[in-house]
């Protein structure tokens, strides 16, 4: 049995140890490879491909006239005309009949691969697609002119397989949400990330890659837009990030919509690891210490937190005879207090706090859909 004091050291340690390794997760990496991308990253001249043929992808749940507007923001891009087209994938339980008012000579509707879902949807559009190099987006979103043209620039690059542009969430002038300044954090960490190798996974609304490098999706994989560039990874390509191919969403969702998205997102992390299990061999996967602190470690941060306050607490109140207790105690009031008046005075500050804990949440429910095997298809 450990002694008395043994067991306070053991019970500090591991307050500290779980404390320190959401620090690592969350501070020490980003700030690790951001270092390191400042010394070894790379720093490609800007160079201009000629014109290639591009056909822009749009997997859809959405109505016609959502459908509709993307087609038309695709058509007023900053390319030629005669080498942009656009093919529309319905999914396989919607039906294309409500969109066939869109179908021109540049415009291909149809229908996605049974069973449904997203990635059975973006097969059946990629087979139909004629264009050398493939641009994938969302129909809720809008491009910059020069969207399609700097990503067509960016895989000038023959060893980039695919380059993910960057998405602006929120609405221009507005204040910015916690989500909104997280999704910031992330274009950067995804920014020095590429610059050192690859980018872990792509933005789903603004991405491209060379059309023979494209292999069709399992069907029901929940994160098309990491799948397909770790796969790419896998066999040697590198996958690139370009900060000025913008896509804009403006969309504003409920918090409840917020933590459906976000689980379904982490969910399918722990999806990838089973159907992509190469991801967690270290000498198949160039990215193997990206992929665990930027995409699998972050799943444990609710766990860590819970960790490192109950063997604190623990570690508080044992201190019999030192005074621990009663400074402790003291301590946490006085934060409660202080948080307390903090989110009552500044609407803002209760809405950070709701999005951080529904953060966890998310977490935790993409575990237990994680170890339940229960694997969205697709949502909006």
């Amino acid at each position: 049995m450990p002694t008395h004091g043994e067991y306070d050291r053991n019970v500090l340690m591991l307050a500290v140890g779980s404390a320190m390794a959401v620090g690592i997760i969350w501070f020490g990496y980003p700030l690790a490879v951001a270092a390191l991308a400042m010394v070894f990253g790379r720093r490609a001249a800007p160079r201009v491909m000629a014109p290639r043929r591009v056909t822009v992808v749009i997997a859809t749940l959405d109505s016609l006239a959502t459908v509709r507007a993307r087609v038309d923001d695709v058509f007023a891009a900053d390319y030629p005309a005669d080498l942009l087209d656009v093919v529309v994938g319905v999914d396989h339980q919607g039906g294309v009949d409500a969109y066939e008012l869109l179908r021109s000579s540049r415009v291909q509707i149809v229908a996605g691969d049974a069973p449904g879902g997203k990635a059975a949807t973006l097969n059946a559009a990629v087979r139909a697609a004629p264009g050398e190099l493939l641009v994938f987006t969302d129909a809720a979103q809008r491009f910059e002119r020069s969207t399609i043209r700097r990503l067509v620039d960016a895989l000038t690059d023959p060893a980039l397989g695919a380059v993910s542009g960057a998405l602006h969430i929120g609405r221009a002038g507005a204040p910015a949400s916690l989500t909104e300044r997280y999704w910031r954090f992330e274009k950067w960490l995804r920014l020095q990330e590429a610059r050192l190798h690859s980018t872990v996974g792509v933005t789903g609304a603004v991405y491209a890659m060379r059309r023979e490098c494209w292999r069709p999706l399992p069907a029901g994989v929940i994160l098309d837009d990491v799948y397909g560039p770790m796969d790419l990874v896998l066999r040697g390509f590198r996958v690139g990030f370009e900060p000025t191919a913008i896509a804009y969403d403006e969309r504003h969702f409920p918090p409840s919509q917020e933590l459906r998205r976000k689980a379904r997102t982490l969910t399918g992390v722990l999806q990838l690891c089973l159907w992509l299990p190469q991801v967690l061999v270290p000498w198949r996967n160039p990215l193997w210490v990206q992929f665990l602190f930027h995409k699998l470690f972050r799943l444990a941060t609710p766990y860590l937190l819970v960790v490192t306050i109950a063997a604190g607490g623990a570690w508080l109140a044992t201190g019999a005879g030192t005074g621990r207790p009663m400074v402790g105690t003291a301590i946490l009031l006085t934060l409660l207090a202080v948080a307390g008046l903090v989110v009552v005075a500044v609407p803002r500050a209760r809405h950070a706090v709701a999005m951080a804990a529904a953060m966890q949440v998310a977490m935790v429910r993409a575990t237990v859909n994680g170890l339940r095997g229960h694997w969205d298809v697709w949502s909006r």
